[in-house]
């Protein structure tokens, strides 16, 4: 089965892709209404060594409809997703959106 998974942060780099998912996803770009961006220091060694970032971008939910969150939409298995999940940090929580253009999918957004 296919899933949409939005990335406005290190899973659209090709490291990460190629070290979580063996592959360089491909994908669209895309929109996420109603949310803005914050900074999250990422102590996890695992995700640090595939980023090479200690900061990561993290969504959390804007009371300003104009906030809006750009980045990619990539098509995914569900095993592929399951992957995404053990990369993420347990800051993040996976949610399922509408985006800007009426397709939903996946995102991953602050706990």
């Amino acid at each position: 089965m296919k899933e949409l998974l939005f990335s406005y942060g290190t899973l659209q780099l090709e490291k990460v892709q190629l070290e979580s998912f063996g592959r360089e996803l491909n994908g669209t770009k895309e929109i996420l209404t109603g949310f803005k961006l914050e900074q999250l220091q990422i102590t996890d060694k695992t995700v640090l060594e595939k980023s090479e970032q200690e900061f990561h971008p993290i969504a959390v939910p804007s009371k300003d409809p104009n906030d809006r969150v750009n980045g990619t939409l990539y098509e995914i298995s569900t095993d592929e997703l399951k992957k995404a999940d053990l990369y993420e940090v347990a800051d993040y929580k996976r949610v399922k959106v509408t985006f800007q253009s009426g397709r939903q999918g996946w995102v991953y957004v602050k706990s």
